[in-house]
């Protein structure tokens, strides 16, 4: 979080709804960093002292939060205008905020709300990172049996967040945008690190055609455990050291002897397991060219999309998944705008409200 408020009993500008700035900017932050807006005030109450009721909390953060929404909103669409006539190739449309330089990592994912009236709705996320590679001596899992104990140890950090409650449209606008405000278009190497949706795949490819795509190692292993214990048993002996053999392969960057495994698994599927086999088999020849694991290694790129599932739960679910009748879009929207900010220490002190006066 950037900067540090001033002390309360300052002569602070009053906003015009009549609370000080620095008043807004306490309750703001406790409104989205705490369980509930009725919570958030008794933290505001602990910390500064004086009083302020739930409601008035939520008034301030979903205010806050309409505010992020609407700058984002402008600025994914001035990045993702056509050019306009007389416009300079490199012109800077949106002003870089912790540009990053050398190897970065883009990683896109969904996390499940619930929105009053709908139900449950995929929140689309972005998360974008620094990349470090450090020797592999700095590893914590260096064992004997260790897979990665001679791989360099790779560090994402600086990480900065999208999320709302958009379609795969207007995410991949989203998308764009904080890729400019962070500067990736220059990044080498550029990494993408997801799932194997489609929407993810498309959109990344569309803005940032340089990106090197990697499915996320955790889920191939998570594919392959499902598909080995559908045929030789959940848990069985046989069903782990199929899929550790296969894992081998992968690590190897050996795709291609995982789907001649697969095969000769279908053999053995009852006639249930069989149609799973086989979509297995589409899926690992359709994505052979984002299974690269041995080069992805020796590059120093991330296998792991970590830190979009950590900010699913940092940023989406910590806050806004609670029990109850769920929240309404536009509410929900103003919050993973304002929780946004928020997790990529953009907080600003909500100084965004026009001035009214000096309170005596």
């Amino acid at each position: 979080m950037q900067g540090d408020f001033p002390p309360l009993d300052q002569k602070l500008k009053l906003r015009t709804d009549h609370w000080s700035e620095g008043v807004a900017a306490v309750a703001v932050q406790q409104g989205l960093q705490a369980q509930s807006f009725e919570r958030a005030a008794e933290a505001y109450t602990a910390a500064v002292g004086g009083g302020i009721s739930g409601d008035s909390v939520r008034r301030l953060a979903e205010g806050y939060g309409a505010a992020c929404e609407a700058a984002r909103v402008q600025e994914a669409t001035i990045a993702s205008a056509p050019a306009q006539r007389g416009e300079a190739p490199g012109t800077i449309r949106i002003k870089p905020i912790d540009p990053l330089t050398g190897a970065a990592n883009l990683s896109s994912d969904g996390a499940m709300l619930h929105v009053r009236g709908e139900g449950w709705k995929e929140v689309k996320i972005v998360a974008i990172s620094a990349v470090m590679v450090k020797p592999a001596r700095e590893r914590v899992d260096r064992t004997a049996t260790s897979r990665r104990a001679h791989d360099p140890r790779v560090v994402l950090s600086r990480h900065s967040y999208q999320a709302g409650l958009w379609d795969a449209e207007t995410f991949g606008r989203q998308q764009y945008a904080e890729g400019l405000r962070r500067g990736v278009e220059h990044c080498t190497p550029l990494s993408s690190v997801n799932d194997a949706a489609e929407w993810i795949e498309r959109t990344t490819r569309e803005n940032f055609p340089h990106a090197v795509q990697v499915i996320d190692w955790s889920h191939v292993a998570e594919r392959l455990g499902t598909v080995a214990g559908a045929v030789l048993g959940e848990g069985s002996v046989a069903a782990d050291a199929w899929i550790a053999k296969r894992m081998d392969r992968l690590w190897d960057g050996n795709p291609g002897a995982v789907i001649s495994a697969l095969k000769h698994l279908e053999s053995k599927a009852s006639r249930i397991a069989k149609a799973q086999v086989r979509d297995n088999v589409v899926f690992f020849q359709n994505q052979q060219a984002r299974m690269r694991y041995d080069d992805y290694r020796a590059a120093g790129l991330p296998i792991g999309s970590g830190t979009v599932e950590s900010a699913a739960c940092t940023v989406v679910h910590a806050r806004l998944k609670r029990a109850g009748p769920g929240w309404t879009r536009t509410n929900a929207q103003s919050m993973l705008a304002g929780l946004s900010a928020l997790h990529s220490g953009r907080f600003d002190r909500v100084g965004r409200q026009p001035a009214t006066a000096q309170p005596n």
